[in-house]
């Protein structure tokens, strides 16, 4: 017994030294923004205290198009699509709670609802009553919330990979994602985040490999050692499956359209079918050899098959 004893503690210790020495420290909010705020880069402070960094290009007078994020992603994945379409529209960019240059948020709302609402005090703070809306992976599931809430705003919908029907896990779930669902286990991503984690992710995401650089890596990596940003992101993670979206998609009256990577290894082009089924009257376009952010994988074809769907095509 005192043998086994002696184990479990040298066991203990060993674990403890391998903590300290692969943690890595957070990043002052500060000194992310030095490096990635830009000048178009906004920052709006809403009524809960929550500061939303945010972006836009594009004529002030045209119609508006709301873009929201993915999963541990930030703004940056629009800019494609953002800087394809702002000839003729009013491109907007946010950081959505826990991500980003928004990252943590006083309220600690990190829920579905909770993201729907900041999307709604975020557009009445802009002064936007009415606008088109996409989103891609969580972003689509916040999207489709918004929209199902708020009908008479959002004029057209956009649903690029989205999250919110259910379906089953693959194998190409990122390890920093099933790690984040692990109790206990989790508590580790407090201290530890490699940059191997996002590099396994990005690369489970993406089919077109061209795109994942050094600064798209080091952006998704530095976004998630912000301060207060991987505790948002264990809380995001514990949150039970929220039906709400599934249960309401009868009222997506609005014109709607779906696209999505053939080859989506998080989110599988069957759920794009379900989302269609789901959405009478829905377009769906499937890109072959893609994955998971379309907006970048394809930025060229996706941006202008958004283009023709907001002109009514």
């Amino acid at each position: 017994m005192r043998r086994f004893l002696v184990f479990l503690l040298i066991l203990a210790a060993l674990g403890a030294g391998a903590l300290w020495y692969f943690s890595v420290p957070d990043i002052a909010r500060a000194d992310l923004e030095k490096k990635y705020a830009s000048p178009l880069t906004h920052f709006v402070t809403l009524a809960d205290g929550t500061r939303a960094d945010w972006r836009e290009r594009g004529p002030q007078g045209a119609p508006t198009l709301i873009l929201l994020h993915g999963s541990n992603a930030s703004l940056l994945t629009w800019e494609p699509w953002s800087k394809a379409l702002s000839d003729r529209f009013h491109v907007v960019s946010v950081d959505l709670p826990g991500h980003g240059l928004t990252g943590a948020v006083p309220n600690g709302d990190y829920t579905q609802e909770g993201m729907a609402k900041f999307v709604g005090e975020f557009a009445d703070k802009l002064g936007l009553k009415t606008f088109a809306l996409a989103g891609n992976s969580m972003g689509g599931g916040v999207a489709a919330r918004f929209a199902e809430e708020n009908a008479a705003r959002v004029t057209r919908l956009i649903l690029v990979d989205a999250g919110g029907l259910p379906f089953k896990p693959t194998g190409g779930t990122p390890l920093a994602f099933r790690l984040a669902r692990m109790p206990v286990v989790n508590r580790i991503l407090l201290h530890v985040t490699p940059r191997a984690l996002v590099v396994e992710g990005l690369n489970k995401a993406i089919v077109h490999k061209e795109i994942i650089t050094d600064a798209m890596t080091d952006s998704y990596w530095d976004f998630a050692r912000m301060d207060g940003t991987r505790a948002a992101t264990l809380a995001r993670f514990q949150e039970n499956p929220d039906t709400y979206v599934r249960d309401h998609t009868t009222a997506l009256k609005m014109p709607v359209l779906i696209l999505w990577g053939q080859e989506d290894a998080l989110i599988p082009v069957a759920i794009a079918h379900d989302w269609k089924k789901a959405i009478p009257g829905a377009k769906l376009i499937v890109y072959p050899k893609t994955g998971h952010i379309p907006m970048e994988e394809v930025a060229d074809q996706s941006a202008a098959d958004v283009r023709a769907f907001l002109n009514g095509k």
